[in-house]
Formats: C-alpha cells, structure tokens, sequence
C-alpha cells in the first residue's frame, strides 16, 4: 500500500511484483482510482500505477474489517454462542469459515437486503484441526492467534503452522498460563486441546496477541485481567463494548 500511495504521486509507470492480493490492497487501489489514479491490476501478482496525475477529492466506503470480523466469529464459537456478525463480505472470510466449520461450528452467510451478515454458532466442544498461515486467500496470519485460543479446547491435537511472521507465538506463554497444553517448534505449535482454561493475569506482547487472550478468558473458567490493552486499541473499536452487548462480563480498569 505504501508503494501504491508513493507511485501514484511520481512520474511515470510504477509495475509492484508479487503484490500482496488482500481485500485492503484491492480498496487502496479502488480508492486511488476514484480520486483520479491510474491503478491496475489490484488483487493480482502484479499492480501497474501510472503516476503524476492530479488527484481530486471523493466520498468513499471503505469495506469492513475482515479480520475483525473473524474476531468476533472465532470468539463467538469458543464461547458456545450463537452471534450475527453484520456488514460483513462473506468471500473475505472464506478461510476462517471453512476451519471454524471443519471444527464442527455452524457458519452460516447471508443477505437481508440491505448488507450481508454472518451468523455463527458452536453447541459443542471443538474438534482439533490444523491451520496453516498463507497470504489472501489463505489463512490470514491476523487470526492466527485467536484461532489457537480457540483450539485450547478442541478435541484432539491441532498443529498451527506460522508461514508469515516470525515472533507470532508470543501470546502462548500466557495461554499455558490458563492451562493450555502447547508446544512450540520453530514455527510450529502442537495444540494439545484440555476441557477447561482457567482465568488469571495475562499481559499481551501485541495486537492480535491481546485478542487471542480475550478469546480465550471469554471462553475460560473464572476471572482474567488482560494488561497492556493498548496493544488491542489498535486494531478494535469499542471491543469491550461490542462484546458486552453480546453478553460478555468484561469491564475496562484504569490502572
């Protein structure tokens, strides 16, 4: 995206190879263009920008947040609910559907008319499944680690394979620390699902650190204290709120 806003502002034809295919990566795209840039190819291996053309103002809708979107399902199957996840573009969760439903959820799409929504429900203990993390379409390394605390309680053992970032399994001290059975080599976790978790203090290392943890003192027994919040404020409007209006018992502590 950073080479996309800076081609577009320089003179002549910009060509990025092995473009990243996001959904985020194609909306930039979308978005240049109504205000007058010339890009193409957005959502391939190649994107294309003529650049030094003049750009104007425009009213855009930028597209909904997949990954937190994804959030919410995962935390929603963990917790045994049953939650509509609304404003929502269903071909951007194809990854995270196909899982949570290998793991026995029910995920269902659909379209009221106005948007499109998501209804996810989960009656019964997981069943373990193994992730492997892949640029768009696949697995989105973003989820990664609420996926693995949700499969802290799957039946059977889960093997998560990190092919994006190195440093991404930071969060599972704090996850042993709740009773789950990991076991990391190299850029493998071997999830050996246990019945229950367990809440006590948890520090998040990062972003999607933070709402791993979140989902996992959701769907844990007793009381969590999730610190270094800040982290989750990145990445989650209103996160606390949202979830609260689902049911959740969770409060913000000014420490």
């Amino acid at each position: 995206i950073n080479i996309m806003l800076a081609a577009v502002c320089a003179e002549g034809k910009t060509i990025i190879s092995n473009a990243a295919k996001e959904p985020h990566v194609v909306d930039t795209a979308n978005f240049l263009n109504m205000m007058g840039a010339q890009v193409k190819g957005a959502g391939t291996d190649v994107i294309r920008i003529t650049g030094g053309r003049r750009l104007h103002g425009c009213t855009y809708p930028i597209i909904p947040d997949q990954i937190e979107a994804g959030t919410y399902m995962i935390a929603a199957a963990a917790t045994g609910g049953d939650v509509v996840i609304n404003n929502i573009i269903p071909t951007h969760l194809e990854a995270i559907s196909a899982k949570l439903m290998e793991s026995g959820a029910h995920v269902v799409d659909g379209d009221d008319g106005r948007e499109f929504f998501m209804r996810v429900s989960c009656e019964n203990r997981p069943r373990a499944v193994n992730i492997k993390t892949l640029p768009y379409p696949g697995f989105p390394t973003d989820l990664q680690q609420p996926m693995m605390a949700y499969l802290t309680k799957a039946k059977g053992n889960s093997f998560i394979v990190e092919n994006i970032f190195e440093n991404r399994f930071n969060h599972v001290g704090e996850l042993q620390r709740m009773g789950a059975n990991i076991v990391i080599n190299d850029r493998t976790a071997m999830v050996e699902g246990v019945e229950k978790l367990f809440g006590a203090p948890l520090y998040a290392s990062d972003l999607r650190a933070g709402a791993a943890l979140i989902v996992a003192a959701l769907s844990a027994e007793g009381r969590s204290e999730i610190h270094n919040i800040e982290y989750i404020d990145r990445g989650y409007e209103y996160f606390e709120q949202k979830l609260r209006a689902l049911g959740a018992d969770i409060t913000r502590v000014e420490e």
